[in-house]
């Protein structure tokens, strides 16, 4: 076990260390996914308006962050940003600010798939009854939309937890790093760590993601 660096965990603070980094990654995917769920909802219902220009928009806005990958968005929001207009952003802060970007372009699109999915005799049915536009959303159309989202929501959370292992490209000590860390400091005690801390790494978001996608599964067995 000693050669697999098992030990290592026991030795110091090492195990705190990973916690505590696994906090900050959780920290930041939590964030950028309760921003993201805001304005992805806001998005989702601009992009289902019969609008040209703004179709256009959300488009290239969908665009971009499909074909962009995180880390690039990462450097150039900490990096770029900083250099070409000065501004003195945080590591963290720039983290959000691009998960939140990733997220909401994925929010967005999750709520116009759930909004068009709603059939179309929902709405003639709400007008017979005499619902008005405000009444047939609030009582018809936004239920069974919620229903169809959350499923969908929690999966993105566990897409960003995962995702946030990319932080340390740009100097954020989140759990991944962590494990770097004790491992190049046990480099020459122990050469074979490397399996042991990254399986502990591994267990760690196992144990915070598989609970969410079973909530994820469950619900969406639940409301099909």
């Amino acid at each position: 076990m000693q050669d697999l660096g098992i030990d290592l965990l026991f030795k110091g603070s090492n195990f705190l260390r990973l916690l505590n980094g696994l906090w900050v990654a959780l920290r930041i995917s939590l964030i950028s996914v309760v921003i993201s769920i805001g304005l992805g909802l806001l998005v989702g219902a601009l992009m289902t308006l019969q609008n040209k220009v703004l179709k256009v928009i959300m488009r290239i806005y969908l665009e971009i962050v499909r074909i962009m990958p995180q880390m690039v968005l990462l450097f150039i929001v900490f990096f770029g940003s900083t250099r070409v207009f000065g501004w003195n952003i945080s590591a963290e802060i720039s983290s959000i600010i691009v998960f939140t970007f990733w997220g909401t372009a994925e929010m967005g699109d999750l709520v116009r798939g759930a909004l068009i999915s709603i059939p179309r005799h929902q709405y003639e049915s709400a007008q017979a009854l005499g619902l008005s536009t405000v009444q047939t959303y609030v009582h018809i159309i936004i239920p069974q939309t919620i229903r169809r989202l959350i499923p969908l929501s929690i999966n993105l959370i566990t897409r960003m937890i995962k995702t946030t292992s990319l932080v340390m490209m740009i100097g954020i000590v989140e759990v991944l790093k962590v494990g770097q860390q004790i491992i190049e400091a046990n480099r020459r005690t122990s050469p074979n760590a490397a399996f042991g801390i990254f399986a502990t790494v591994f267990f760690l978001y196992f144990i915070v993601c598989w609970p969410i996608s079973k909530l994820a599964g469950f619900l969406e067995k639940k409301w099909s």
